[in-house]
């Protein structure tokens, strides 16, 4: 990976991260296929003016759609529902293993002995971090959010098979055809639609747009342009650090508590990814990011 390739990729713990948070305060006030969909519909309604549709890979796009979007944030954020942001954060670092995993075993990628290594020390950080808050009591959550880890990865697996798509192209009309999904999905297995949206005040409209604007359109654009130029396995440790986000916006928005625990997995969360860094190519000139 580039220097601005690495930079590019801090892009997307960050901008999930805190969005993770967020959308734990949005559950509180909409059904969550409701607040998905409303989310993509926004994204999908910015992105699709600066695409075309891809025709020839609809059918490939609208799976994305149902496994990576409906079926996956359905399974997540109800999961996220029963515990608090900080831990459901952890969880979901599952994602980044099972990514990097598949990538091997189901694209021929090479994991390499510094990056197994640097993925082993972080997964320690999160095991470590599991420990707090405890998780007595709410296992059907945890089991919602590790299923939803595991079908997130493989829709990265279907994305990165896209290939001669663009990120932006592979996002809009992701979002297009998860909205009507979402939506159908909602009034049929959810209900108090129509309460939440004339009840909802600014902030839970604001989170709306964070979740849409930031978290989806400059998120997931990043994410799927690394996804294309980049091997699953040397991008997917960078997922890690989603939870140091998480914990940090949960203490200051959700009051949550940080613990020694907590710090210490931190620390072994970034070293693990730090050390992927080591046998990656750094370029020997200044790299432009305008």
């Amino acid at each position: 990976m580039t220097s601005k390739q690495i930079l590019l990729a801090l892009i997307v713990p960050i901008t999930w991260g805190l969005g993770f948070t967020l959308a734990k305060i949005g559950l509180e006030q909409f059904p969550t296929l409701l607040i998905m969909s409303i989310r993509f519909g926004i994204a999908g309604l910015v992105l699709v003016w600066f695409t075309k549709p891809p025709w020839g890979h609809m059918r490939e796009i609208f799976m994305v759609a149902l496994i990576g979007s409906t079926i996956q944030y359905g399974l997540t954020y109800n999961g996220l529902r029963g515990i608090d942001a900080s831990t459901g954060a952890i969880l979901v670092q599952l994602e980044g293993p099972i990514l990097a995993l598949m990538g091997v075993f189901l694209l021929k990628e090479k994991l390499g002995i510094t990056r197994a290594l640097g993925m082993g020390l972080a997964v320690i950080g999160v095991i470590i971090i599991a420990g707090e808050p405890r998780l007595d009591g709410q296992l059907d959550s945890v089991l919602l959010l590790i299923v939803g880890s595991a079908v997130w990865a493989i829709a990265q697996i279907m994305v990165s098979r896209l290939k001669g798509i663009s990120g932006i192209t592979i996002l809009a009309w992701v979002a297009i055809m998860a909205t009507p999904q979402m939506l159908i999905a909602s009034l049929i297995i959810e209900d108090g639609q129509w309460l939440a949206i004339t009840t909802a005040s600014y902030i839970d409209w604001s989170i709306i747009l964070y979740l849409a604007l930031i978290m989806t359109v400059l998120g997931y654009s990043v994410w799927y342009h690394l996804l294309s130029s980049v091997d699953v396995s040397k991008v997917s440790p960078f997922l890690m650090l989603l939870p140091i986000t998480s914990i940090i916006a949960g203490m200051i928005l959700l009051d949550e508590k940080f613990t020694s625990s907590m710090a210490i997995g931190g620390l072994m969360i970034m070293a693990g990814v730090a050390s992927t860094l080591i046998n990656w190519n750094w370029p020997k000139k200044t790299i432009n990011l305008s």
